[in-house]
């Protein structure tokens, strides 16, 4: 084992470490407030939702360029919902900034 593998583990620990504490840390801080942890676990839910929506509304179609990568129906209708989603949340983000700009024009 020679000084990279050393450095390689060691920077799989630290971000093993950081992970982990940016999990519990604000958890734990929450602990004092439980308001807080309403509105997490509602932003959480939401989240949730719209994901088995988009995972509804996405296509299980597999092509045979996919097929021989072991590409099944189901994975594809998974990474379809994961797309589907994650294009929905940049359009709630960018109407978000929008909304806030004209927000502060208007104020």
């Amino acid at each position: 084992m020679d000084s990279f593998d050393i450095f390689l583990y060691l920077g799989y620990t630290l971000v093993i470490v950081a992970a982990v504490a940016a999990l519990l840390l604000p958890l734990i801080s929450a602990l004092g407030n439980p308001q807080s942890l309403v509105k997490t676990g509602i932003g959480v839910a939401i989240v949730v939702v719209l994901y088995f929506v988009s995972y509804a509304i996405s296509g299980s179609e597999v092509t045979a360029e996919y097929s021989k990568f072991n590409v099944g129906p189901e994975l594809s209708k998974i990474v379809g919902g994961t797309l589907i989603m994650s294009y929905l949340l940049g359009g709630f983000a960018i109407l978000g900034i929008v909304f806030t700009e004209f927000n502060k024009i208007f104020k």
